[in-house]
């Protein structure tokens, strides 16, 4: 999207709707669905200071806890509007979170387990340095209802029971007339918006009116969630973990029933059982009697004296799709609108908070007349290539589990031979030396999924809104591994890295990543760096954007106490680095220049896209 003007629309007309549209409620925001990805986008809004209207076809929030790992990248987000510690409050946290364990059932035999989301002995101290935030697991159940309330509390309007049914548009960037069904009453009515925030799911109508190319490849067949009450507690003292891979090669089971994630919901009562069936068998017309769902259920724990309530019932397809691109003119879609994959890695919810934290202040810096509108066009060519490349890391970490079920040895679908190939396991032979190396290395491999801080962290960024010209190397090779490595660096384009800071008179610690943030750019700087903060005031009083200004270092406004910014800025003390209001890093000088000042304006206008 492109414009020479400082509004991507027009103005919405004031006072009365025009003649014979009297039904028509008008707004400037237009968000469809209240999922992750609409509800923080209202969110992230509202922390702008920009107010609109939610409507969700759903009677209320999500009954399905679907999305559940919440990783750090999300929580910074979060952190940002005062969100993190309600979401604490509400998770689970790491140490229930300690294993991912492969066993026969929850109550029987464990056949081998790995360290997950932090909780690796050898690499805490990598966990630690990249975040001020930690893993934890908040079922959407939970999240969304937090998300809601604080749209809500900030001026929002959630709608629900509110179906959206089409868009009208005078122009590519003109005013958009939704119409909108109430789900009550049956009747249409209308919203005119000067944006639509198409959130509303894989099956979203917004994307589908206008038909954005989807890339998709070959989905990887059925999957059925049980959402389950039981207590299991007395079963996981020494079983801890929020994921176990249950399989039962020595009885004979239907096709739909193969395998089974059991995924913890609440500790330790609440369950998502993930029923995955034989590889290949994708029928959607299988109907389970409650009976059926019970049985397996009851082998799935493994101790017939648990009662068992079944909750509710879901099936779902695992994709492999991502849109071409994000947005168009004034309409854009994001999270599983435009990147639909199953949950491997953990990274649904996750990329659809980041997906509405870089387009929020894009969006406010535009309609304040601080930005172009073209800087919008920003928010598709940064976002796309991150959704296409957790749809392919999501896809693969299921992928990843086929050498540990081909060494566990139930794939067969003849029941002696899976009997005979699992019992090679215990079989002090050739064949089953073979084997349980095998099993070992299949499992050590699946850290690419349950300790991904690569995929999670290292997410760059190449757009208009990030200034390169200054450069004289290109951006730093990927890491050896960069699904498992997070690559710390300030190269322009990549998120701010984490470093501790405090006082010479030592407080309360403080983060790098909140002093950035904040609605507002962040210069940070160091010992000599002065005249950067002079220049950012001056750009300030200039262009109208906020700017924080930091330094950082010996007797500076905040002590490097470990020595960490020094090892991790990659710049000389009166250099700097100029952050984002999402905290990304998109522009540094090396060392202080003569033409500083005009050196800050030039990369502000460019960034922004502002003649003057």
């Amino acid at each position: 999207m492109a414009s020479s003007s400082n509004s991507a629309t027009t103005s919405l007309p004031n006072g009365h709707p025009p003649p014979g549209e009297t039904n028509v409620i008008e707004t400037d925001y237009l968000i469809t669905g209240a999922g992750p990805a609409g509800a923080s986008l209202a969110c992230f809004l509202a922390q702008h200071g920009l107010k609109g209207i939610a409507v969700v076809k759903a009677s209320g929030t999500s009954h399905q806890p679907r999305a559940h790992i919440t990783n750090p990248a999300a929580l910074e987000c979060l952190r940002d509007i005062g969100l993190e510690e309600e979401a604490l409050r509400n998770a689970t946290h790491g140490d229930c979170m300690e294993h991912t364990r492969w066993c026969r059932s929850m109550a029987g035999e464990e056949w081998a387990r790995v360290h997950s989301w932090g909780n690796q002995p050898h690499r805490k101290g990598e966990y630690e340095a990249m975040s001020p935030c930690n893993h934890v697991d908040l079922p959407q159940t939970l999240f969304e209802p937090i998300l809601v309330k604080n749209a809500i509390d900030h001026g929002w309007k959630v709608r629900f029971d509110s179906e959206f049914v089409k868009f009208e548009r005078e122009s590519q960037f003109g005013l958009i007339t939704s119409t909108i069904k109430d789900g009550l009453s049956g009747q249409e009515y209308k919203i005119r918006s000067k944006y639509l925030f198409g959130c509303d799911g894989a099956q979203s109508p917004v994307m589908k009116q206008l038909d954005i190319p989807l890339k998709k490849e070959p989905g990887q067949g059925l999957a059925i969630n049980l959402l389950i009450e039981a207590d299991l507690t007395k079963h996981i003292k020494y079983r801890t973990g929020n994921l176990h891979w249950v399989f039962t090669p020595e009885i004979e089971y239907e096709p739909w029933e193969w395998a089974c994630l059991v995924r913890m919901v609440k500790a330790w009562h609440e369950w998502m059982f993930i029923i995955i069936p034989q590889p290949g068998f994708s029928d959607l017309r299988i109907r389970p009697s409650n009976e059926q769902y019970l049985k397996r259920a009851r082998e799935i724990i493994g101790d017939d004296s648990i009662p068992i309530k079944i909750k509710d019932v879901a099936k779902w397809y695992i994709n492999e799709i991502v849109a071409e691109r994000y947005s168009d003119g004034n309409i854009f879609c994001l999270g599983d609108a435009v990147h639909r994959h199953p949950p491997f890695n953990g990274l649904g919810s996750n990329t659809c908070v980041q997906d509405a934290y870089n387009l929020a202040w894009k969006v406010a810096y535009v309609e304040r007349g601080l930005a172009d509108a073209k800087l919008l066009d920003s928010f598709s060519a940064e976002r796309q290539p991150i959704g296409e490349g957790v749809i392919r890391r999501a896809n693969q970490g299921l992928r990843d589990h086929g050498p540990v079920y081909e060494a566990l040895g139930v794939m067969s679908e003849d029941l002696e031979e899976r009997k005979r190939q699992h019992g090679e396991l215990s079989a002090p032979t050739k064949a089953g030396r073979k084997r349980r190396k095998e099993l070992l290395e299949a499992v050590q491999y699946t850290e690419h999924e349950f300790g991904a801080v690569g995929q999670e962290m290292n997410q760059w960024y190449s757009s208009g809104a990030i200034y390169t010209a200054d450069e004289k190397a290109a951006r730093p090779p990927n890491p050896d591994d960069p699904v498992l490595e997070y690559q710390v660096t300030t190269h322009p384009g990549a998120r701010c890295p984490h470093t501790w800071l405090n006082k010479r008179i030592p407080v309360e610690k403080i983060s790098t990543i909140d002093l950035a943030g904040h609605k507002a750019f962040c210069l940070l700087t160091g010992p000599g760096g002065e005249k950067w903060k002079k220049a950012a005031y001056e750009a300030c009083r200039y262009l109208g954007v906020e700017i924080n200004a930091y330094s950082i270092g010996w007797n500076q406004d905040w002590e490097d106490v470990y020595g960490d910014w020094a090892r991790r800025r990659e710049i000389e003390e009166d250099g700097c680095v100029l952050l984002r209001p999402d905290r990304v890093v998109c522009w540094r000088s090396h060392t202080m220049r003569d033409d500083c000042n005009a050196a800050l304006l030039q990369v502000l206008r460019s960034i922004l896209g502002r003649a003057k």
